[in-house]
């Protein structure tokens, strides 16, 4: 399998929103109730990146990394509400691509842009009960750092927890 890392264009946005929706539906399975999917499905995942970009793409960075010629997953980084930090606020798998190796390549690079984005340190959120991504983050470096909140999924509240790395 070619993996290509690079950054996103225009054109992938509403791909880049098809596969987030399909990450959350299969990362999420069991935490929310499957109808939230189907009430934010991938156009309006779609319509929200193509809208989000427009006004972050001078403070923050999406990479898109394609598996031999389609797309499989992405990530998204950039300033943080934290003082001190930068923030990776997405890494976004096709669940059929969970275990190839292509989230850690994505994490690899998030690391590095985190690394070019003056801060000492990188967080990020997950959920709480999301025990997949936190074994996912874990075993790349990531480690809790006490902060948690409760914040809308779907419109439903979820405990979440701040995990975070020296940069």
């Amino acid at each position: 399998m070619t993996v290509l890392l690079r950054p996103v264009e225009d054109a992938d946005l509403i791909a880049v929103g098809a596969l987030h929706h399909r990450s959350r539906a299969a990362a999420y399975a069991g935490l929310l109730p499957p109808e939230t999917f189907a009430a934010r499905g991938p156009e309006a995942m779609s319509a929200w990146w193509v809208e989000r970009w427009k006004w972050e793409r001078e403070t923050h960075l999406m990479t898109v990394a394609e598996a031999d010629g389609e797309l499989a997953g992405f990530t998204y980084v950039g300033p943080s509400e934290t003082d001190g930090a930068a923030e990776l606020y997405a890494i976004h798998l096709e669940p059929r691509r969970v275990g190839s190796g292509i989230g850690r390549q994505l994490m690899i690079n998030a690391l590095a842009q985190l690394a070019t984005l003056d801060a000492d340190r990188a967080v990020l959120w997950v959920l709480a009960d999301n025990q997949v991504a936190r074994r996912f983050y874990e075993r790349g470096g990531w480690t809790p750092d006490g902060a948690t909140r409760v914040a809308p999924v779907n419109d439903h509240p979820l405990p979440q927890l701040r995990y975070t790395h020296e940069l």
